[in-house]
């Protein structure tokens, strides 16, 4: 209804410490191929994950490895935690929000033991996928070293 209000751009910033990459060589083709929409991976180098925009929790899987947030201007982040990780049934991982809640950037939201799930035989790759990428017109990426909630890692034009 005040489409007008919404910005036209924003910065999605890195929600991981570590090393950002092309969303193609995240070693699951669920993700590589981008059945759930375009995105950017991580390699983490920490546990630690923060709120990559301002918005709005709208999922929290059961498991405690994937959550949603939407942003100020609607457009939907999906943020998952590691390769098949969903069958550790969330151990070695942490949700720090519930849906609804709403988040800035850089606020903590979720964590995740990398040495435990190491130690299951997973792969901790995660991604950041937009899922309603058709209200995108523009979808930037920058891979490489990253600083959690600091380094932007991709721009969106809407």
């Amino acid at each position: 209804m005040f489409d007008f209000m919404k910005k036209k751009s924003f910065k999605i910033f890195s929600p991981f410490a570590g090393l950002c990459i092309p969303i193609e060589e995240v070693k699951d083709d669920v993700f590589s191929q981008k059945i759930l929409g375009d995105g950017i991976g991580f390699k983490p180098t920490q546990g630690e994950v923060l709120s990559p925009v301002d918005g709005k929790i709208i999922q929290v899987v059961e498991t405690s490895h994937a959550l949603g947030i939407e942003t100020n201007n609607g457009i939907e982040i999906l943020l998952h935690l590691g390769i098949n990780t969903v069958s550790l049934k969330g151990e070695g991982f942490k949700v720090f929000v519930k849906e609804g809640d709403k988040v800035l950037r850089g606020q903590k939201i979720m964590e995740m033991d990398i040495d435990f799930v190491e130690s299951k035989g997973f792969n901790t790759d995660s991604v950041l996928i937009i899922t309603n990428g058709d209200n995108i017109k523009e979808f930037e990426k920058y891979p490489g070293e990253v600083i959690k909630g600091e380094t932007i890692v991709a721009s969106v034009k809407l």
